[in-house]
């Protein structure tokens, strides 16, 4: 018997004229690896959150889900807690007590167990995760990767039999992801856990699952082997961008067959073609342009007595550059962009723009021409109760703003978003209206707190062409990412944040190819064969079929 049977499920939201989820047929099976799939708003959100009924969102649903063939409304409250765990996106918003080791039991004593029970499963469960060096810490003091291992332990010592995943990597660094996923996969395989999981990074994840499910307007559109999903696809389909790049470079060149899924395999593949070595252009970095904004020795603690998060930061950004700024979880990237954003005052150092202090500056005149932020919780911008009030708030009447404003909605596309309440929007979704809003204050420079996090390979297509064009137009832009792909492809320089400061500023192609670990699945996969090749369309110019 299924674990899950989703028979005919349709779900609309208040207000919302659209299905969002319609005639869902699924069934899932016991110790399965499920990867959910899908452009950002085509219901895989909504979807899984139906599966955790106190997480489901309000709305009207039809159509029936079974736990264990019985109705989830009817399920008795302590199963539906303890059996099946649910991992937000956001490691901060799961997040409930003050100690590590508190948070561990909180789920256990919230179900009334004994003391003894609960001490022995936080040891186990501690134990598993590597956690007893921090088993003592305070939870403000973890970083993002330790923050959401936390949050799965605190699941898994409650002993589900299910773990629903939204996005659970999306604020990871590249290796603290890598580490979650390897994670999941010991879990599934030793403990034979049940496992959805929604994941736009999916170079990692998909040679671990046993199906993938791809989503389109609230529909399944493919339900499936990892391996046949290149060739079930419609041939410009816009899933194919997001498909690991082992995967896309066989599908560039129109092979047929069983596509090669790991690096590993592509690395076989590749040494298989026939390859001619080409020169690949770099451009100039351009340092040559004025300087736009510049940080002199900053150093900044947010108490008197803790240490410093940046040391002696110093950075240079010029005009009408793309610059996307990388490190791991916890290092200060964060806490650099709000000093450069003039959000926090450092102790030590200066900000300048245009040769002018920071300080020197109003709020109005620094935050309505010069600067605008795009913080990592898009929420933390939205005060009204439908997204046309959120962004005609910022027009003011002004026509050539408004007109401003009909591109915007049509090149992000959330035209279709208008009537929706922000908070009832995926995390994807979010970004976008976010983006917009701060985009029609019409600043010179915009700082970017990972503005990829959820969304899908297309939306990220988009988001770039749209700071492309704004480049074009003279923005300059100042990304903190840990995207990797999106900073090899569309940004001009990048630059490694660690211990404090910027270690590394290089244009792409030398930065990537210079890494071991911190570098594209491009390079990763290419390199025994290729010099410098970063990318997917690298990987491809360099290949000639003899």
């Amino acid at each position: 018997m299924a674990i899950f049977e989703i028979n005919d499920v349709s779900f609309q939201y208040p207000n919302d004229e659209q299905l969002v989820l319609q005639n869902i047929q699924l069934y899932v099976e016991q110790g399965e690896f499920i990867v959910l799939v899908g452009q950002s708003g085509c219901g895989k959100s909504t979807l899984l959150r139906q599966l955790k009924r106190e997480l489901a969102p309000h709305g009207q649903r039809n159509g029936s889900i079974k736990y264990n063939g019985i109705p989830l409304e009817e399920l008795d409250p302590k199963i539906a807690t303890s059996d099946i765990g649910f991992v937000l996106q956001n490691p901060e918003n799961q997040v409930v007590t003050d100690k590590v080791w508190h948070e561990l039991s909180f789920g256990l004593e919230s179900l009334g167990m004994d003391t003894p029970t609960i001490r022995r499963r936080v040891a186990e469960m501690a134990s598993f995760f590597g956690m007893h060096t921090w088993f003592r810490q305070k939870t403000v003091e973890l970083s993002g990767g330790q923050k959401q291992k936390l949050n799965l332990a605190s699941i898994m010592v409650m002993q589900p039999k299910v773990l629903l995943l939204d996005e659970p990597t999306s604020q990871l660094d590249p290796i603290a992801a890598m580490e979650f996923i390897a994670t999941l996969h010991r879990l599934n395989e030793e403990l034979g856990i049940t496992i959805i999981l929604i994941e736009h990074r999916l170079e990692e994840v998909l040679p671990v699952a046993d199906r993938v499910i791809v989503m389109e307007q609230g529909q399944i559109i493919y339900d499936g082997s990892p391996r046949l999903a290149l060739a079930s696809l419609p041939q410009n389909h816009t899933m194919i961008q997001a498909l690991p790049t082992a995967m896309r470079v066989f599908h560039a060149f129109n092979q047929t067959g069983e596509a090669p899924l790991t690096i590993k395999e592509g690395q076989k593949w590749l040494a298989a073609q026939h390859i001619e070595k080409v020169k690949l252009i770099e451009e100039p970095l351009g340092t040559n342009r004025p300087i736009l904004m510049e940080a002199k020795n900053i150093s900044f603690r947010y108490e008197r007595d803790s240490e410093d998060i940046l040391r002696s930061f110093q950075l240079q950004v010029y005009e009408g550059e793309i610059l996307t700024i990388l490190g791991g979880n916890g290092t200060g990237k964060s806490t650099a962009l709000k000093v450069l954003a003039g959000l926090e005052k450092p102790y030590r150092g200066d900000v300048h723009i245009k040769g002018k202090k920071l300080q020197k500056y109003s709020n109005a005149e620094l935050y309505r021409n010069v600067i605008a932020v795009l913080p990592q919780d898009p929420r933390t911008l939205f005060v009204e109760k439908k997204v046309k009030d959120e962004l005609s708030k910022m027009v003011h009447g002004k026509k050539e703003v408004d007109v401003q404003l009909k591109e915007l909605i049509a090149l992000l596309e959330i035209g279709h978003l208008l009537e929706r309440h922000p908070y009832d929007l995926s995390g994807g979704e979010q970004q976008k209206v976010a983006l917009a809003k701060v985009l029609l204050l019409e600043p010179q420079l915009l700082l970017l707190d990972e503005p990829t996090k959820g969304i899908d390979a297309f939306a990220k297509q988009s988001l770039a062409n749209l700071l492309k064009s704004l480049q074009r137009k003279g923005l300059t832009v100042v990304i903190v990412t840990h995207d990797i792909e999106f900073s090899a492809m569309y940004s001009e320089r990048c630059a490694l944040f660690f211990d404090g400061n910027i270690v590394s500023c290089d244009n792409p192609r030398a930065f990537y190819s210079g890494n071991r670990f911190y570098t594209t699945a491009a390079h990763r996969m290419s390199r025994h064969v290729l010099d410098q090749a970063i990318t997917c369309e690298d990987v491809v110019a360099s290949c000639r079929e003899m």
